[in-house]
């Protein structure tokens, strides 16, 4: 059996993505299906899940209102275009990940000017759309139709919400109330449920608009300010309007006249009431969610502390009976407050503060760096371009678990957020054991953090301050301890013997955190060395912990001694500044080249600004290997354990043979991740899921060693890249996967291949057709026709006169037997082989008697099927798309055949048209040659003797 190279592949299994970049929010009754803006898109997204079932593209133009029905069945997208745009929602539920099929229904132009806000009724037949020109209208969702206009607002209308009153029918006939007595007791009057429409402008004005009686029934002017939030409760039969003017105010829906002002104390962007209580909510720059009795006019919650600006609260969605509140703040973080306390209220009491039962980051920004974390490498640690770590969960729930929207057990669901640093953080690092992050920020200080995943204790151990500048790189020691100590079998009470941390004060700085206490503690430097003349990017520290390696902008990067400081070497070479440096996991193999081979001291690789990537020698720090490919800066370099490779998979059973050694991946500006390998010197793969610089790659063996990592479940991704296009990418090393399909290919090429000679062995052309055609071997595809037709031909001249090929139109019946049973996708690629065979002369003849009985067996309507059919998008159970076999289509096909048909027809008239001439020419030399043979018969003798001259003849 051939030998079958092991080919080094990835596969982006999970992505995280943006799901909320700003802009309006709505929520269905169920409180599972959310559609959110991101940029000019508008995407639906399972909260229980967090995955992202659909995706609407947008027209060009920002979008400036979304609402979705309650049963989200329909959803409606506005744009700044003035477009409004209606789609049909279709659930389905494949292989247990849940998607949405978008349909769209229509599009239309919705006002003159751009609609501001929308609301849908609580049935989801009608929506109700806001225009900055003051207008409203009310839209039947499944038609499409206008069914009402109001116009009296005088400026931009900022809120809508429709409701449902209950209300005399007298009063809804316009007729006047009177009280009829009987038997000296008053008659009940009929009562009725009528629909309206409540509505707020930039003015501070609310008008409340029947939908019956198509005018409006009140004018309500308290407000002085925009007017953010409208929201009716039937049980107080209220309507409640918010208004940036800082007040709340309760209107009695029955006299339209305000039951009760409340003063907020800050700019309200969305308000309501909570289904079956008297209580109401409200949300605004303080950035925190507030309750309110709306009956007595005060908070119900204990004093919270005012968020910062990225904080306020620019939206909120609740739907009646749901168990929590979603809150989307600046920052575009939505949280989920649960609002089950408020059943234990009782008026005059005070509650702390509603709980947040989740955390979802809409956008993540720039990804700047990452780590796995956690025992299990179950977590990840993400440094995204604000001041707190963001703790995500990586693993895939089971599909069988009961989740809803307060559930946080789905992949990517935020776990918590490590907040204490005051500016951006740059850098991050974890240790061997998963227990410890450090992490280093703008604000000129590392910090130490203590992970206890089981207990969800996420603290600081430490605060090291000293740097005069940002810090842009930080490194813990990653080699366990030995087995069988205290830190080793007890690591998240021993926390790392050290840190070092490099800032742009070109300096670096060695911490001991070997004795820290339970509390927070700030440690002193154990020394300070003056390291590089321009910014320190990166460090890290060797497998033995006894070195460390410092990248700068100066184009250098120095080894260090751990115990002292001192400098141990300087590599020079790189031309830009370097951005990242990696010492070689223990393990790793000797290599050579011509610039020399390792030793037993080690490697360490290099990433530099100007395009490549260097493997130094350790030993006489000499530059061993560079690698070029990234058209851009490289950012980041890790090194990756081998790929898991058995010796099922190689084809001689030889394990040596699959070249399972430790590899080299790195992210550049250029947006790509390349796996590189020290041994061949050449690029293994690339790995292409991101359209900005990847500032971040992480592996959960972070020193390159699978035998330093305790537990033995592994996280399935063997690499993540974060980029700052907001995307962080799971890459699965499909490397064993491949070589096993490639194996089982080989395998089955090599027995099909076999059968196929097999057969033409045997001359069973039929068989061997038609596996050629399933094998798609063009070559001998030809040669098998070519030897059928010329043994039929061949046959044919020694019988004269023989008919009995008449009815055979190749000549050969098992010829014609398999081309007059092909199915659709075999009659493609054979048309299409006919086209290549037919552009040679030397095999025309074959594609002439080919095409010949395929016009022949086939009708029209055949080729017609055909030509009308889409092709399949990828080869499947053996099908062959047309893309993967020439992509064109039939009318190329036969256009092509077409062209060369003529050209050899032509070419066969000429050559008879000449047959003529060499016929006349051979007559007339036959004429020729007579009247000279009669001459030369009778002056043989005499020409011989010379006595006779000699006779010319023309002939």
């Amino acid at each position: 059996m051939s030998r079958i190279n092991a080919k080094t592949t990835f596969e982006a299994s999970r992505t995280l993505r943006p799901i909320y970049t700003g802009g309006s929010t709505s929520l269905d009754a169920s409180g599972r299906i959310l559609a959110t803006c991101v940029g000019e898109d508008a995407l639906i997204v399972d909260l229980t899940t967090g995955n992202q079932l659909a995706s609407l593209e947008g027209d060009g133009e920002l979008i400036t209102s979304l609402a979705i029905t309650p049963s989200a069945s329909h959803v409606v997208v506005c744009s700044r275009s003035m477009s409004m745009r209606f789609y049909f929602l279709t659930s389905f539920d494949i292989n247990g990940k849940g998607s949405i099929e978008t349909t769209l229904l229509r599009t239309v132009k919705a006002h003159t000017s751009p609609v501001v806000t929308t609301a849908i009724d609580p049935t989801g037949t009608l929506l109700a759309t806001g225009g900055s020109d003051g207008s409203i209208k009310v839209w039947d969702i499944r038609g499409g139709f206008i069914t009402h206009t109001f116009h009296g607002h005088g400026g931009v209308v900022t809120a809508l919400n429709f409701f449902e009153a209950i209300t005399n029918v007298d009063e809804h006939n316009g007729a006047k109330r009177t009280k009829k007595q009987k038997d000296g007791e008053e008659e009940e009057t009929e009562k009725s449920i009528t629909i309206r429409l409540a509505s707020g402008d930039e003015e501070g004005k609310v008008r409340v608009w029947d939908l019956h009686k198509k005018k409006p029934i009140a004018s309500l002017e308290s407000h002085v300010s925009v007017v953010r939030s409208l929201s009716y409760s039937p049980v107080e039969n209220a309507l409640l309007s918010a208004s940036r003017d800082k007040t709340v105010i309760i209107w009695d829906a029955r006299t339209w006249k305000s039951r009760r002002i409340i003063p907020v104390l800050e700019s309200i962007e969305s308000a309501g009431f909570i289904s079956g209580s008297g209580l109401c909510f409200t949300g605004g720059e303080q950035g925190v969610l507030r309750i309110w009795d709306a009956n007595r006019g005060g908070e119900i919650i204990q004093q919270q502390e005012d968020g910062s600006e990225t904080d306020a609260i620019v939206t909120t969605q609740y739907a009646p009976g749901l168990p929590f509140v979603v809150t989307v703040h600046a920052d575009q973080i939505l949280r989920l407050h649960s609002i089950e306390p408020l059943a234990d209220y009782k008026p005059g009491s005070s509650l702390e503060p509603l709980p947040i039962i989740r955390r979802i980051s809409g956008n993540d920004d720039e990804v700047i760096d990452l780590a796995y974390v956690g025992p299990e490498r179950s977590l990840l640690a993400m440094a995204t371009n604000t001041e707190s770590i963001r703790v995500v969960s990586i693993t895939v729930p089971d599909q069988n678990a009961q989740q809803n929207a307060t559930s946080d057990s789905y992949f990517g669901a935020d776990v918590t957020y490590l907040e204490g640093h005051e500016d951006i953080i740059i850098c991050l690092d974890a240790d061997w054991s998963g227990y410890w992050l450090a992490t280093g920020a703008k604000d000129n200080t590392a910090r130490l953090w203590r992970l206890d995943p089981a207990t969800s204790s996420y603290t600081c151990a430490a605060v090291l301050t000293g740097h005069a500048e940002s810090l842009g790189a930080i490194a813990l020691p990653r080699t366990p301890p030995p087995a069988g100590s205290k830190a080793h079998n007890d690591p998240l009470n021993h926390p790392p013997a050290f840190i070092f941390t490099g800032s742009q004060d070109r300096t670096i700085k060695k911490w001991d955190t070997s004795k820290l206490g339970v509390s927070q503690s700030t440690p002193k430097a154990a020394y300070t060395r003056k390291a590089h003349e321009k910014d320190i990017n990166s460090l890290d520290v060797n497998y033995t912990a006894t070195l460390f390696a410092s990248a700068s902008q100066d184009r250098t990067v120095k080894i260090w001694s751990a115990e002292d400081g001192s400098v141990v070497g300087v590599l020079r070479g790189h031309k830009r500044g370097v951005w990242s440096v990696r010492f070689s996991p223990r393990e790793m193999p000797i290599i050579s080249s011509n610039a020399g081979t390792s030793t037993s001291r080690g490697l360490i690789a290099t990433g530099s600004g100007d395009k490549t990537v260097k493997i130094w020698n350790l030993a006489d720090f000499s530059c061993l290997l560079t690698f070029e490919g990234h058209t851009n800066s490289v950012l980041k370099v890790i090194w990756l354990p081998p790929s898991q490779l058995s010796s099922e998979n190689d084809a001689d059973g030889d394990e040596s043979k699959t070249q399972a050694r430790p590899l080299l991946a790195s992210s550049a500006a250029d947006g790509l991740v390349k796996i590189w390998s020290p041994y061949s010197g050449e690029s293994e793969a690339t790995l292409d899921n991101h359209t900005d610089r990847v500032w971040a790659l992480a592996s959960p063996t972070p020193s390159g060693s699978r035998s330093d990592v305790i537990s033995p479940s592994i996280s399935p991704y063997s690499l993540i890249s974060g980029a700052a296009d907001s995307t962080v990418t799971f890459w699965t090393d499909t490397t064993s996967a491949t070589l096993t399909a490639a194996v089982s290919a080989n395998s089955a090429r090599i027995e099909q291949d076999q059968q196929l000679q097999n057969y033409i062995r045997t001359g069973a052309y039929r068989e061997a057709i038609t596996l050629a055609l399933q094998l798609n071997h063009p070559a001998r595809l030809l040669s098998l026709f070519t030897a059928a037709i010329d043994e039929s031909d061949g046959k044919k001249s020694e019988k004269d006169g023989d008919n009995n090929t008449d009815s055979e139109l190749t000549g050969n019946s098992s010829v014609d037997q398999v081309l007059q049973s092909l199915d659709q996708d075999n009659l493609y690629l054979l048309l299409l082989r006919l086209r290549d065979w037919n552009t040679n002369a030397r095999t025309a003849k074959v594609a002439q008697r080919i095409l010949y009985t395929l016009v022949r067996s086939y009708p029209a309507s055949t080729y017609i099927e055909l030509a009308n059919r889409p092709p399949p998008a990828t080869a499947t159970q053996g099908k062959r798309s047309r893309k993967d076999v020439g992509g064109l289509s039939l009318k190329e096909i036969f256009n092509a055949l077409s062209s060369y048909t003529d050209r050899h027809y032509r070419r066969v008239e000429e050559l008879v048209d000449e047959s003529y001439l060499v016929e006349w020419i051979l007559d007339e030399m036959e004429g020729g040659m007579g009247l000279v043979s009669g001459v030369s018969a009778d002056k043989t003798a005499d020409n011989l003797s010379g006595q006779e001259d000699v006779v010319m003849l023309e002939v």
